[in-house]
């Protein structure tokens, strides 16, 4: 029998906050002094392709710190969250096989959840899928959530309406279980504290909202219409997981004339800030993360702070008081 990995039995390092935060500029520093490597919990940044519009770490960034789970998957197939949990799991393993420590970092809630406390997720039908995935194309994404409303509210509720793929999911499971998608989350009431140390970056209302606009702004003039337009060429109706990710849809539309520039910055910038909205209420529930208040400059500005809270001997604490955040 091979001898233990002590990393194998050790928490997990995170990084989480909401977008536009500066996470990933941190991240860098900090996995640099911990001796860490990064693996990515955001649902979009798995994809190729998907680059400028989504921050996607660059070369330079990847070659100071090794990256997990970035551009490795082919955004004409849409990617589960099991399948996501799947290779998480495994480039934790390769880490950990190293003696590497491992820093989680991303603002996707749910995918955070999935890595942190391997829940099992139900099976997925390809067919099903594909059915609800046409009805949202003919009857559009609102008669299909009003469907999930009908049948299951207290999934609804936690489902943007827009957010297609999710609403698929929450029905494809209920007719693949005849269960409704909400009797599977009380697994995701339970935060066990040994299996994560998380610290989450929290910033003022209003430089939230500044740097949100301002980075959508920065991807426009990073050639974020140049990858839209490329992915326009390959799939003029843009796949789903392109229309899911903020900006894209956005961008194609001015790309056809049906907004100008100015339009689908803002609407992009809007959409933004509903999904920091989104991402808060996610982490804001976990009791395991500890805020960090950041300043005009993000995360960026307190990687003392975070290297020194996330390179501490774990220790059991009170939960820290919830943040409270309205973007």
């Amino acid at each position: 029998m091979s001898p233990m990995n002590p990393m194998d039995s050790a928490p997990l390092l995170a990084l989480v906050g909401p977008t536009a935060s500066g996470k990933t500029e941190a991240a860098i520093e900090v996995a640099a002094r911990l001796s860490a490597e990064i693996v990515s919990i955001d649902s979009m940044v798995l994809y190729r392709g998907l680059d400028a519009g989504t921050a996607t770490p660059g070369a330079a960034e990847r070659a100071r710190v090794p990256h997990h789970l970035v551009d490795v998957a082919d955004p004409g197939r849409p990617s589960s969250v099991a399948e996501f949990q799947r290779l998480a799991q495994e480039a934790i393993r390769d880490v950990r096989s190293r003696g590497r420590r491992v820093l989680l970092v991303g603002g996707s809630g749910l995918y955070f959840r999935a890595v942190v406390e391997g829940l099992a997720f139900p099976a997925t039908n390809p067919h099903l899928r594909n059915e609800l995935e046409t009805e949202a194309a003919c009857m559009g994404p609102a008669a299909l959530h009003e469907r999930l409303r009908s049948f299951d509210p207290e999934a609804a509720a936690k489902i943007d309406p827009a957010n297609v793929r999710r609403t698929v999911r929450a029905l494809e499971v209920a007719a693949l279980t005849g269960l409704p998608f909400s009797s599977f989350a009380a697994d995701w009431e339970r935060y066990p504290p040994d299996r994560v140390r998380a610290a989450g970056v929290i910033l003022p209302i209003q430089v939230l909202r500044e740097r949100i606009e301002s980075r959508v702004r920065a991807m426009v003039e990073a050639g974020f219409l140049d990858e839209v337009r490329a992915l326009l060429d390959r799939d003029p109706s843009l796949s789903p997981t392109s229309r899911q990710a903020i900006g894209y849809a956005e961008m194609a539309r001015h790309l056809s004339r049906e907004l100008t520039l100015e339009e689908a910055v803002q609407a992009t910038v809007r959409r933004t800030k509903a999904l920091a909205r989104r991402q808060m209420a996610w982490f804001r529930r976990d009791p395991r993360v500890r805020w960090f208040e950041a300043g005009q400059r993000g995360a960026a500005g307190i990687v003392d702070e975070l290297a020194e809270y996330l390179g501490a001997p774990a220790v059991k604490r009170n939960p820290n008081e919830r943040a409270h955040v309205h973007v």
